[in-house]
């Protein structure tokens, strides 16, 4: 439109010594320890941390869109409200169908004095397929270094099928003409979410 640790019992015998009885329970804490520095590593693997926007400046950017042009978040706010959405990966079911309700409902949302951004690590190349495939009316932005779907807190560790990696959480913004970050959706259903934006866009007048 985002391992279980096999824990043996060693025991050790010095000659001429009497061997200490193992507290129970001693190899559990073992087990159950997490290693230190285990939040570090994931960050090292370039997963962001917790990044608390809510109400704050939204972090500046300037990507390219899907034919090349160069836009920036300022160009964007001085044409009225910002409804930037980041989305997993083009041409997949659920980026499809979230892609789709916005432009089925975007005439609602220019009504309200806002525009419609996307954002994925996806190509130029491939925004120009997703678009032409969807006959989508507004621009999709490429950032595949994850640059700023990392400044905004969205790339982050997911789990699918028991696999973890690094990949960008759904996640809509609401911004402002000021630039200020005016509402969050974070984790995003994409089955009614056009309606949760434009119920938000109201609200905010």
């Amino acid at each position: 439109m985002a391992s279980k640790i096999k824990t043996t019992k060693a025991t050790s015998i010095v000659k001429g010594a009497k061997a200490k009885p193992v507290k129970p329970g001693a190899a559990k804490a073992k087990k159950t320890t997490k290693p230190a520095g285990a939040s570090k590593k994931a960050a090292a693997k370039g997963g962001s941390g917790k990044v608390e926007l809510a109400s704050k400046k939204a972090p500046a950017f300037t990507l390219a869109d899907q034919d090349g042009n160069r836009v920036s978040l300022a160009s964007l706010t001085a044409r009225g409200t910002v409804v930037l959405y980041f989305y997993p990966k083009d041409m997949t079911p659920g980026c499809t169908v979230e892609a789709c309700s916005f432009r089925d409902n975007l005439a609602e949302v220019r009504a309200l004095g806002a525009q419609v951004v996307g954002i994925s690590a996806d190509s130029t190349g491939s925004h120009q397929k997703f678009i032409a495939k969807q006959s989508l009316n507004f621009p999709l932005l490429s950032d595949p270094g994850n640059t700023v779907t990392k400044a905004y807190g969205v790339y982050k560790m997911k789990s699918l099928y028991g696999r973890e990696f690094l990949g960008i959480e759904r996640t809509t913004f609401i911004i402002g003409r000021d630039g200020m970050i005016k509402r969050i959706f974070p984790k995003v259903k994409v089955t009614g979410h056009t309606e949760e934006v434009i119920s938000a866009l109201k609200e905010l007048g």
